[in-house]
């Protein structure tokens, strides 16, 4: 049976791919106006706030009902603040402060800048409860290691982006805590006994209102020990949208990552996504192609013509997909901005511990500053800026920065910089 207009229409309305530049490229205009859902943003995109509301603007004059998404969770995993990192700190912070009247006026605050830049849906919060310490790619993105604190977190997050008119998305269900695994490479677990835990955040989350849920590339062996959840009617269908009742759009995570794309490819991946119970496609965190865009349509018409995705489910997607581009189009009144938010909360995220009564803080004189660089995921942008050295340098002419990565931190390098600091304040950042 060919595949029909109509049918590859269909299959278009439920994509999100990235693109490259700051422009939209001619193939992403020509099937935005052929019904393309939507398209996600990446740092790539992104020069600054009056750049992406022209971008967007263009985007939407291609289909006006264009959901336009990104990462933007605050914290190390930024888009719009990608050249100078971003201005509000991220969810661990929020956690550590433990006052969700600050976390949704941040979340609110950061809203309006989404809005203001033609954003559409926020894929944040993290509902991941980061019980795990040697978790790869979750950490600091994480409200922290308790349930009930990542749950009244969620929901105050939650709260405040949607009061800004842009959807919220709580990731990644059903809980990418508790693993030592990273989805981009690999397969993680969630442990039977680790999974009741984890799922609490996102029962949060629905009685919250949340908009859309993406899902992770995680086994989940209590509910089903042989697909990972983004591809497992038992975890879409039958945890989510039966037991857990939610009605909103679930979106996957991106699809060309090795923990769902390896056995079935890209296109693969994406029908039998859809078939149980996705109603969004990611695309382009890896992949910014056209051949990649236009591969994942055609096999979602195929596996509707091969009676591996059944039309009506297909169709199904695509009208979820439509609710939330309408919720995200009505005209709300612009959140007033606060610029200081994010000081704010920083400031009191920071936590002194004294071992001695000698003076700490404040920092008067040049220091020497030892940076170990982490090992960055691929949730976070490479260009992101990390670390203090260079704003103490400009702060307090004189002070020394020396960054090491973990393979380069040797005890006699680090006793070379020690040796070094002759009684100057050392600052250590890891």
């Amino acid at each position: 049976m060919p595949k029909s207009g109509d049918l590859l229409r269909l299959a278009d309305a439920v994509l999100l791919p990235g693109f490259a530049g700051t422009t939209p490229p001619d193939w992403i205009r020509r099937r935005l106006g052929d019904g393309l859902a939507g398209v996600v943003l990446f740092s790539r995109n992104i020069v600054d706030p009056v750049q992406v509301a022209s971008l967007t603007a263009e985007l939407r004059a291609e289909n006006p009902a264009v959901i336009v998404g990104t990462d933007e969770e605050s914290g190390e995993v930024t888009r719009l603040e990608v050249t100078n990192g971003s201005t509000r700190p991220g969810s661990y912070a929020l956690g550590v402060v433990d006052d969700v009247e600050l976390t949704e006026a941040l979340a609110r605050d950061l809203g309006g800048d989404l809005a203001a830049a033609g954003i559409t849906v926020d894929f944040a919060p993290s509902a991941d409860v980061n019980s795990n310490p040697d978790n790869p790619v979750i950490g600091l993105r994480a409200f922290g290691a308790d349930a009930a604190l990542v749950s009244r977190h969620t929901r105050a997050f939650i709260h405040g982006l949607q009061a800004a008119g842009v959807a919220a998305c709580a990731k990644h269900f059903p809980g990418h805590g508790d693993t030592s695994v990273d989805s981009h490479h690999g397969v993680p677990v969630v442990a039977d006994d680790a999974i009741e835990y984890a799922l609490a955040p996102f029962r949060e989350a629905i009685a919250a209102g949340v908009r859309s849920i993406m899902t992770g590339h995680l086994l989940v062996p209590a509910y089903d020990p042989d697909l990972p959840a983004t591809l497992s009617p038992k975890v879409l269908t039958g945890l989510l949208r039966e037991e857990l009742g939610f009605e909103g759009m679930i979106v996957t995570d991106g699809i060309e990552m090795a923990a769902v794309s390896g056995p079935y490819g890209i296109g693969g991946a994406s029908a039998r996504a859809i078939a149980a119970g996705a109603d969004a496609i990611c695309i382009g965190g890896e992949r910014s192609d056209e051949a990649t865009a236009a591969g994942v349509r055609d096999a979602i018409a195929n596996a509707v013509i091969s009676g591996l995705l059944p039309e009506e489910r297909l169709a199904d997607a695509a009208r979820r997909v439509g609710e939330l581009a309408a919720w995200s189009g009505r005209t709300r009144s612009p959140a007033a901005a606060d610029g200081e938010i994010g000081l704010i909360a920083a400031r009191r995220a920071v936590r002194v511990t004294r071992r001695s009564s000698a003076p700490v803080l404040p920092l008067t004189s040049p220091a020497v500053v030892v940076e170990l660089a982490p090992q960055m995921n691929l949730a976070i942008d490479k260009g992101t800026p990390w670390g203090v050295g260079a704003s103490l340098v400009s702060l307090l002419p004189g002070t020394t920065t020396t960054r090491f990565t973990a393979s380069e931190a040797t005890g006699a390098a680090l006793e070379d910089v020690l040796s070094s600091s002759h009684g100057r304040p050392l600052v250590l950042v890891v």
